[in-house]
């Protein structure tokens, strides 16, 4: 099977403009969770989820297919970084008493990734699967952005992407399904924070690749007459969750 790996050479990028999960979002998952001795963070990335986690369970196991994202990831004593798939892992059965993934579900092979998960979770362990859809700052700029990101890097955007855009209720999740709700990341950013986010998506770098320069100069010129680059404003994104029990 092929693996779909378009973070790598980029890491470090990803790694400086991801936006940051809600505590929020943390604080309503937790409490369904019976034991905090072992997670695992599934397409960890930067580490940002693992962190979180490691200030809550004993020990973290946090995997990644990509070395140069794991390179970036933030280091804890009690976060064991490994390069892994998320399909398959070297875990023993049942060791794990939440399995949690953040903006990566749709990247997965998703039969194989949840027979994994049912292998590795103790009886009555969580999973709990996330991600952010399509950010808003202001109407001005949001009718630029929905430009840019339908039409401009919107060929580039993988067909994985649309499971994001609907926010996940599409996909199959054949688990115990827990109550849910939506959270915010909401983030205060000047033009060139925003501008590095933008570069960041794997969409951009796809055309990046493809055309030899950057569309995200382009665009963040169509906004200087609603955003001023040492303008700080503030950018929201919409958490979605889907939470099980095995």
């Amino acid at each position: 099977m092929s693996v779909k790996d378009y973070f790598s050479n980029h890491s470090k990028i990803y790694a400086a403009f991801r936006p940051v999960y809600p505590t929020a979002l943390y604080d309503y998952i937790l409490p369904f969770v019976k034991e905090k001795h072992t997670a695992w963070d599934v397409a960890t990335g930067n580490g940002q989820v693992a962190t979180v986690l490691a200030d809550v369970f004993t020990t973290v196991h946090a995997t990644d297919i990509s070395k140069a994202q794991l390179e970036s990831a933030f280091q804890k004593k009690n976060i064991n970084y490994s390069v892994g798939r998320a399909e398959e892992s070297d875990f023993p059965d049942g060791e794990f008493d939440l399995v949690t993934v953040g903006q990566a579900l749709h990247w997965f092979n998703l039969p194989l990734f949840y027979n994994e998960v049912r292998r590795v979770l103790k009886s009555d362990g969580i999973v709990a699967v996330w991600g952010y859809a399509i950010l808003k700052v202001s109407p001005d700029i949001d009718k630029h952005f929905l430009h840019f990101y339908n039409n401009i890097v919107g060929p580039y955007w993988d067909d994985a992407r649309k499971l994001v855009e609907d926010e996940y209720a599409t996909i199959p999740f054949p688990f115990h399904e827990l109550p849910s709700k939506q959270f915010q990341i909401v983030v205060e950013w000047d033009a060139d924070q925003f501008a590095g986010y933008l570069t960041s998506w794997s969409a951009t770098q796809k055309f990046i690749r493809a055309h030899g320069f950057n569309p995200v100069d382009d665009f963040m010129r169509s906004l200087q007459p609603f955003w001023k680059r040492h303008e700080v404003k503030i950018v929201s994104f919409p958490v979605f969750l889907r939470l099980g029990r095995v």
